[in-house]
């Protein structure tokens, strides 16, 4: 459509069923090259990505034709199969269900896409529990307990509060 201009930069974040630990880093690689593939034949541009053993941020440029829930279940469907067919777990792969979503300006480009790119470093510092809730608090999103991703016995929430539960 003429006259028609967007700047829609967005980070998805999902995470592995029941939070196991099945991205080999042998592996991330390939599969970082086959994400950005999906991601591209969607008509949206691959930022960065990074996958962590049991989870996963995207952070990409989107077109506005594109539904958001529709791309990030397409992407999550689709790796899991391409994980599977490679037979890099045993078992069966699979992400789980939900993804948080975040949005950017352009001024903010930089600076996300270090963060997704250093995410061993990061999580030196931080679980992914913790990460997750600084990034609902960061972003006001309201949100409830039972409904967000499987964590790990071990791993702890912030102290404070992340977001009213509503």
């Amino acid at each position: 459509m003429a006259n028609s201009y967007s700047q829609i930069y967005l980070q998805f974040v999902f995470a592995v069923k029941h939070r196991q630990a099945l991205i080999n880093p042998v592996h991330k690689e390939e599969l970082h090259k086959y994400i950005t593939g999906l991601v591209q034949n969607r008509k949206a541009k691959m930022l960065a990505v990074h996958c962590m053993p049991d989870h996963a941020h995207i952070f990409v440029g989107m077109n506005p034709s594109i539904l958001i829930s529709d791309f990030v279940k397409e992407i999550k469907v689709e790796s899991n199969q391409f994980i599977n067919d490679k037979n890099w777990v045993r078992g069966r792969f699979g992400w789980q269900e939900g993804y948080g979503v975040f949005s950017y300006s352009h001024s903010q480009l930089n600076s996300v896409i270090h963060y997704v790119l250093n995410q061993e470093a990061h999580h030196q510092k931080s679980t992914f529990k913790q990460e997750y809730y600084q990034l609902l608090k960061k972003f006001e999103i309201p949100f409830q307990e039972r409904f967000l991703f499987e964590f790990s016995e071990d791993e702890e929430a912030p102290t404070e509060p992340a977001c009213t539960n509503r």
